[in-house]
């Protein structure tokens, strides 16, 4: 099963508040909507992919517990983009001045923000095209660092603002760089 792409937009362009609606009235359904207004159906993942995504996830908590820097979210949390997407990357952080700085409302909805680091695993029923496209759209919406996982090839695609995407083949860590400093992905348990 993949994503399937439906465009409204000659009926109806759902405002932000209609689309955050929607995605609570229909929880065990999974929505992001790209730049054009597209609302995208996403299907839900595999028990592998579920399981690598979630030691993922915990890995870049404990250290941001350790670390206090920021704020971790999971596949779950949407964030509106500065260009008009509404995305939920795999795993994401957001540097801690920058969450503090939304209302009470904004950390309620889907945060009007670009994460700093995003990580998006690629799953069996992803296309790796779509999946690009979706990293290149956070680099040019503020992501500072950006990592593309794909299991099946064993390979790592690093974005980074205004530089070529870098491409890891087979990689047993990734550094968080100076956006999550002192953070090493373990990538054993991910493989």
């Amino acid at each position: 099963m993949t994503a399937l792409t439906v465009n409204f937009n000659s009926v109806i362009k759902l405002t932000d508040e209609q689309f955050y609606q929607l995605c609570q009235d229909n929880e065990t359904l999974r929505f992001e909507r790209n730049s054009k207004g597209e609302l995208i159906i996403m299907p839900p993942t595999g028990g592998e992919t579920s399981n690598r995504n979630a030691g993922l996830t915990a890995q870049i908590w404990v250290w941001n517990e350790q670390t206090q820097l920021g704020k971790v979210f999971d596949s779950s949390g949407g964030f509106k983009l500065p260009l008009g997407a509404d995305r939920s990357p795999d795993a994401s952080w957001v540097k801690l001045e920058r969450w503090n700085a939304l209302t009470p409302e904004q950390k309620t909805k889907f945060a009007p923000l670009c994460p700093d680091f995003v990580v998006e695993l690629l799953s069996p029923s992803d296309s790796l095209k779509d999946t690009q496209e979706k990293m290149k759209e956070y680099r040019d919406n503020g992501a500072r660092l950006g990592w593309l996982i794909n299991r099946k090839s064993r390979q790592v695609e690093i974005y980074r603002p205004s530089q070529n995407v870098e491409v890891l083949e087979s990689p047993i860590s990734l550094s968080g760089e100076n956006v999550l400093p002192g953070f090493v992905l373990n990538l054993e348990p991910i493989w």
